[in-house]
């Protein structure tokens, strides 16, 4: 062919030449200037690398530039960011094609200089880069690991730090290691342990490395640094955040080593283990490879942040003594870590990899979890659905998890040394043919090109078309008509049954006429919560005679029944939420509500007439109102299920409204909720797909004033609602719930059904959808992995937080935007996440937290009897349904009746012929009347003393007019022991626990009691006339009286036995009420008996409510959590709950059963089924707290010990040394004080829902005397003892001389005693006296002269 150009004139030859000559110097200098560098013009010649300089910033990037531009078919140059003082983080990407993205290709990273003065790397990465371009096409090594591999080079992570650095510099002083912020990088990554953070200002490096790695799926990763010669993998720190020493292993560790060793054997100094450092001379690394954590402790480290939350492994390399060494030593770097970079390189294709593919359709599958059996670390794939798991040879199980697909595993995966195995998978969309696909078992093989397919019965191969997917028509419900109560009831009845997979019916409650408030629960597994899967939940009907809500749902559950399998919208809907579904809410109001009712109000409140959307709680105003049946179930219904999302239906609009529905000021205007912007974001998610509702204009005719932009309001903007559902929701619950008006007519014809459902059956699917928006994931133990209930999980600049359900894991709704979550939990650090949350799913954010007291010195826990077994036990059962199960699983026969006291003792001695193994029956005394005081102890070793297990104390019967609570602690010690042996719970808490029941305190008052005698006090006080709550007096000075029997024997019986816990059982209200009675009483522990007070409450169905629906009483009808202290009940003195504490040193606190005293023997089993879980949860908290062991440093027990909690309540240590004590959740001070010992101080994390932490306390013997030391105050007092004996002898010498004088003058007097006695005779007694005294006295009165003085 003739050359073109030949017949172009000269001149224009030049100027086409010289175009081609100025083009990439222009695109050069226009690429500097976009990145902000210093231009640097590349010569069209390749600069020779002379391999003995360092390049400083401006030559880096020149030198990059050059190489990009010479190679541009195999290298692109781009920045990801910019360093604090606004220098390019230039990465170079070098593969085929490097300006697309295309898949099958895993990705690589060398990432180097992250410390500015650790320089080889930077110097290193910079000739691997021309290295494999020019070698590229030259030798096969290279061209193949190019043509194979996405390779990303980052030579300087860091150059702000680089450029301050000085050559060199060995050991780094000269302060160019952190960025321009003085910020180390390697230390600022979010930590897996405290939850450290980067922060965008102090490291914009590391936010762009952070965003780098999440956008790109890298695969495998090197970070090079310097100051020894070694490779570093995984984990970098641990939770105990020991200094050295300490083996943090990852889940992939052998890999690891594997990957670490691939670097260092091909490195001729760091294979050796021996790097000979100036200043480490004798530091030495096995085969030149080290866990981090074990070489030292560094939190926040890269490494461990790109396996924890990207799909990369990578470790450190760290490759010279001298961090900046001088330029002539890199020509020698190059060669020693040549091979080791490009042999590290080639690890990325071991293992497994492949593609994720839609079975039907032959879409490529993105963020498919890939699942290693026996490895929990998973990857997901790439948006190609490409995938490439790193695994060292074996046989492995591998499968694909992706939500809204049938998960897909394949068996024996045989995994060779070498390329790795292809493995594709093509997953089936849940509901399509089924037949074929379930687990496959995969044949061992060597080829690397091994695939496979779905399913046995496809032909179609990854290299075909896809098949496009066929059309699908969903299937319209058929049943548009009114369904009163009887026809919904067997409505719901029939898809219940004919749908049992997928449909689970049950009732929350009954209304007030007893109709049930059914509830239908859609979902793959509808009787359970799934863990990781969200709570959703309709409500309609709550205004009776707003019934479009009611038809609708039962529409819905009929389109989603007999869609399930076929529709795949409705498939993955169901598979993936668990849907409940309340068609009516109001079902008494209905039946009197008429068809054809617009605007009217006949059957819109219940039958007790009350609105029941004024009936919540309200967050500004007190609600006056009874609490109804309805508003009780609901409430009680919200708390038991962890719903996310909801929406209350009702008529008269078409609008969808929005918290909050009022405002502090009861006046109509803006009450903003802090999810503001998630609620209008879910509301407008329904409003858009409804064809009339989001124009804004609902009801012309009606309300021709009226309108809503885009069909959605605030609450109280449109007029204010206290009282409401949807707020209550909000404020009290994890569920976000709006208010969705229908229509403008209340109650249409029949005929117009079918329009409702046409309008809004996109809308209900698509508001379903939103549960699956914003965050969601598990907040985990980081020791033992299980889920950490209760958790907060709470969103910077949200004033609004959220906990875990039972099993840890959570929802939390947000709109797209990048946002800082942490997670916190009693007894755990904290851990913040950076998330990003995007418009059509949630964003999986993990969270694993470390206990505040790990490995914390002092507290090795005490070898108490299968205590790992009663620890996993106390779990199960605080969280979840453990507790509702053991409910369930050990369902007794019972037939009630009131037992007289002569019928108790017949029971109780029962129990001990049939259960002689377990029981010990104690008698406490007699009452007045000489019925005697039993107490019944159930434990597995009765009457033995076992000091080490914990002790609690059931009472009832302390008024006798009150005998519900006798009734219910002898079924419940006939039920412990009827399944004593059967199930291993209530086996497990008896052998590890004392439990001791007084049915009848007061048997003389039950004897005159009368039933069905609800407010009657005759029997409320013992024979004489006492009521015994008021005669528990521990200081004599207090008493006006003698104790009555009943006390004394209960006085005795609390001293002697050490209690941990007291559970007391009255009537007359339903609460539970902690100490003191006392009227102004101080509570030093208040925060732990309110607590105990609280969790029984909360295992009662209507207790934790607090409406005690005991008005007619007298009594208080709102009780916030069913809790209150007793003194506000009814304050009196000397009550047994406030003698159990001052003196028993055992907090009890006081469960009120129900408003009558003494109901009707039917009621019984009513009572027995709602306290029944509440009884079990006290037994389980008896082993919750602080428990342990004091003895000193020989190992000997100290009993007697008085161990102080928070500075306040005391308990006292029993033989062996022993103490158990309950605490509220949270953080505790424990002080144990001994008598010739040292006092000892430690700290204490509780948790609600682990068992007691045992710690053990060893004394020194005291050394100070008076707070001084020993040494100090024996010299100080040998020293006074001396002065003192001194002293005593100079006082002694000068006595006796006196005492010589003194004599002296006696002897004379008594000389001449004869002379005076004519004299004595005749003067006067006073006289002669006076004399005597003035001519002989002694200056000292001795006792010889007052003898004398007294005789005359």
């Amino acid at each position: 062919m003739v050359n073109i150009c030949e017949r172009f004139p000269t001149a224009l030859k030049l100027r086409v030449s010289l175009f081609a000559f100025l083009l990439p110097l222009v695109v050069s200098l226009g690429d500097a200037r976009l990145h902000g560098t210093r231009s640097v013009g590349p010569s069209t010649e390749e600069t020779v690398e002379t391999y003995n300089k360092y390049y400083n910033y401006v030559e880096l990037t020149t030198r990059l530039q050059s190489l990009a531009q010479k190679y541009p078919h195999i290298a692109n140059l781009s920045s990801i960011a910019q360093s604090v003082e606004g220098r390019e983080l230039w990465v170079m990407r070098i593969t085929v094609e490097p300006n697309k993205d295309t898949a099958g290709k895993p990705k690589f990273k060398y990432v180097g200089n992250m410390h500015g003065d650790e320089t080889v790397s930077r110097q290193v990465l910079v000739y691997l880069v021309e290295y494999l371009l020019t070698k590229y096409g030259e030798e096969p090594r290279i061209t193949e690991l190019v043509n194979s591999t996405d390779i990303y080079i980052m030579p300087s992570m860091n150059p702000d730090g680089f450029e301050k650095s000085i050559e060199g510099d060995c050991a780094g002083e000269a302060r160019g290691r952190n960025n321009a912020k003085n910020k180390d990088l390697n230390r600022s990554f979010p930590d897996q342990y405290d939850g450290t953070t980067a922060d965008s200002d102090s490291v914009p490096e590391v936010t762009a490395v952070i965003r780098w790695i999440l956008e790109n799926k890298f695969v495998l990763s090197g970070n090079l640094h310097g100051g020894t010669v070694v490779a570093s993998y995984p984990f970098d720190d641990s939770a105990s955040h020991q200094r050295q020493g300490y083996y943090s292993l990852s889940e992939d560790d052998a890999l690891f080593r594997n990957l670490a060793l691939a670097y260092s054997q091909k490195h001729p100094v760091m294979k050796t283990g021996e790097p000979s450092c100036p200043d480490t001379p004798d530091e030495v690394f096995q085969d030149g490879i080290t866990n981090g954590a074990q070489w030292y402790d560094v939190p926040g480290g890269m490494q461990d942040y790109n396996y924890l939350y990207g799909n990369c492994l990578e470790i450190t390399m760290e490759l010279s003594c001298c961090k900046y060494p001088p330029a002539a030593e890199l020509h020698r770097e190059w060669d020693l870590n040549r091979e080791s970079l490009l042999a590290y390189m080639e690890k990325v294709h071991i293992g497994v990899r492949g593609f994720v593919n839609d079975a039907i359709s032959g879409a490529a599958l993105s963020n498919v979890s890939i699942v290693v059996t026996g490895i929990r670390h998973n990857l997901t794939t790439a948006k190609h659905g490409d995938y490439y798991r790193l695994l060292l040879p074996g046989m492995y199980n591998i499968t694909a998890v992706a939500p809204g697909y049938l998960p897909k595993t394949f068996n024996s995966v045989q995994v060779v040394e070498g390329k790795a195995t292809e493995l594709n998978f093509t997953v089936l969309p849940v509901g399509a043919d089924i037949v074929s696909l379930t687990t496959t078992s995969v044949p061992s093989t060597n080829d690397p090109n091994f695939s496979t397919t779905n399913s046995s019965n496809s032909t179609r191969t990854m290299g075909d078309p896809p098949v496009p997917p066929p059309v699908h028509q969903p299937i319209r419900p058929q049943e548009f008509r009114h369904h009163n109560y009887a026809d919904m009831e067997l409505f719901l009845r029939k898809y219940s049954s004919e749908f049992p997979s997928i449909a689970h019916l049950y009732s929350i409650g009954p209304s007030v006429e007893h109709r049930e408030l059914y509830v239908m629960v859609i979902s793959d597994n509808p009787k359970v919560h799934e863990h990781g899967e969200p709570e959703f939940k309709y409500v309609a009907n709550m205004h009776g005679n707003e019934v479009v809500g009611r038809e609708l749902l039962l529409n819905l559950i009929e389109y989603l029944c007999r869609n399930y399998g076929s529709d795949p919208e409705v498939t993955q809907l169901v598979n993936n939420t668990r849907i409940h579904i309340m068609p009516s809410m109001n079902p008494d109001g209905y039946e009197v509500a008429t068809e054809g009712d617009v605007k009217g109000y006949r059957g819109r409140n219940n039958s007790k007439d009350f609105d029941l959307n004024r009936n919540f709680p309200d967050q500004f105003f007190p609600t006056a109102e009874p609490r109804q049946p309805e508003t009780v179930a609901v409430m009680n219904w919200l708390r038991s299920i962890p719903f996310v999302l909801s929406a209350n239906l009702h008529g008269g609009s078409l609008v969808v409204n929005y918290p909050f529905d009022d405002g502090k000021d009861g006046l109509s205007h803006y009450s903003k909720s802090p999810d503001d912007e998630v609620f209008k974001q879910v509301s407008r998610a329904y409003s858009q797909e409804n064809p009339l509702m989001h124009k804004g204009h609902p009801c012309e005719d009606l309300y021709p004033e009226e309108y809503f932009e885009d069909g959605i309001t605030n609450g109280a903007q449109w007029y204010t609602v206290p009282g409401g559902m949807q707020d209550w929701n909000y404020i009290n619950t994890n569920c976000f719930e709006v208010t969705i008006e229908l229509g403008c007519v209340k109650y249409p014809l029949a005929k117009e059904l079918p329009k409702y459902w046409d309008q809004n059956w996109r809308a209900l699917l698509q508001f379903i959808h939103q549960v699956h928006t914003g965050v969601k994931g598990i907040v985990s133990d980081i020791e033992d992995h299980t889920g950490i209930p209760n958790a907060t999980i709470s969103v910077e600049g949200i004033d609004h937080s959220i906990t875990t359900a039972h099993t840890g894991d959570y929802w939390r709704l947000l709109v797209p935007g990048t946002y800082t979550v942490t997670a916190s939990a009693h007894g755990y650090k904290p851990v913040t996440i950076y998330a990003t949350v995007s418009k059509d799913r949630a964003e999986i954010v993990d969270f694993r937290l470390t206990r505040l007291n790990s490995n914390s010195p002092g507290q090795p826990n005490v070898p108490f009897p299968s205590e790992r077994e009663l620890q996993s036990l106390i779990k199960e059962l605080s969280i979840g349904q453990g507790l509702e199960q053991l409910v369930r699983s050990t369902a007794t026969d019972n037939s009630f009746r009131y037992r007289r006291p002569k019928e108790l003792s017949g029971f109780l001695r029962g129990l001990t012929l049939n259960f002689p193994q377990i029981t010990f029956l104690h008698s406490l005394g007699q009452s007045v009347e000489f019925r005697t005081i039993w107490a019944l102890e159930i434990s597995n070793k009765p009457a033995e003393a076992e000091p080490s297990e914990p002790k609690i104390r059931f009472v009832a019967g302390i008024h006798g007019n009150a005998p519900v609570g006798t009734e219910l602690l002898l079924e419940f010690a006939a039920f412990l022991c009827i399944n004593y042996g059967k199930n291993p719970a209530i086996t497990k808490l008896i052998n590890e626990t004392r439990i001791f029941i007084v049915p009848s305190v007061n048997p003389d008052g039950r004897e005159q009691a009368v039933e069905k005698q609800c407010t009657s006090t005759r029997g409320l006080t013992n024979t004489n006339g006492r009521d015994l709550d008021k005669d528990f007096f521990g200081n004599a000075s207090q008493r006006v009286a003698e104790p009555q029997p009943e006390t004394r024997a209960m006085m005795n019986f609390i001293l002697d036995k050490g209690f941990t816990l007291s559970v007391a059982l009255d009537g007359g209200s339903l609460v539970v009420t902690y100490p003191y009675d006392k009227p102004v009483q101080t509570v030093e522990n208040e925060e732990t008996v309110k607590y105990l007070a609280s969790v029984y409450a909360n295992n009662h169905p209507k207790m934790h409510l607090g409406d005690t629906g005991c008005s007619s009483n007298g009594q208080i009808s709102n009780i916030p959590d069913g809790v209150m202290r007793a003194a506000e009940r009814q304050s009196h003195l000397g009550s047994m709950k406030d003698f159990s504490m001052d003196f028993g040193h055992c907090p009890e606190i006081t469960v009120y059963t129900g408003c009558c005293l003494f109901p009707a023997v039917d009621q019984l089993s009513t009572l027995w089924a709602e306290n029944k879980k509440a009884l079990l949860s006290m037994l389980v908290e008896a082993h919750k707290g602080v428990r342990g062991v004091v003895r000193d440093k020989s190992g000997k027990p100290i009993a007697g010990a008085t161990i102080v909690l928070n500075r306040g309540v005391r308990v006292f240590t029993s033989e062996g040394g022993y103490f158990y004590a309950l605490l509220a959740p949270g953080n505790h001070n424990i002080e144990a004080i001994a008598d010739g010992y040292q006092q000892q101080r430690q700290k204490v994390v509780v948790s609600s829902y682990e068992a007691a932490r045992s710690i053990i306390i060893e004394f020194d013997m005291d050394n100070s005397i008076f707070g001084l030391p020993r040494q100090f105050v024996v010299a100080s007092a040998a020293a006074s003892m001396t002065a003192l004996v001194v002293t005593a002898c100079i006082i002694w010498c000068v006595c006796a001389a006196k005492s010589n004088r003194q004599k002296d003058g006696f002897h004379r007097l008594r000389q001449h005693r004869d002379d005076y006695d004519d004299e004595i005779r005749l003067t006067s007694m006073g006289s002669k006296k006076s004399l005597l005294a003035h001519e002989f006295q002694d200056e000292s009165e001795s006792e010889e002269e007052t003898l004398y003085a007294n005789k005359i």
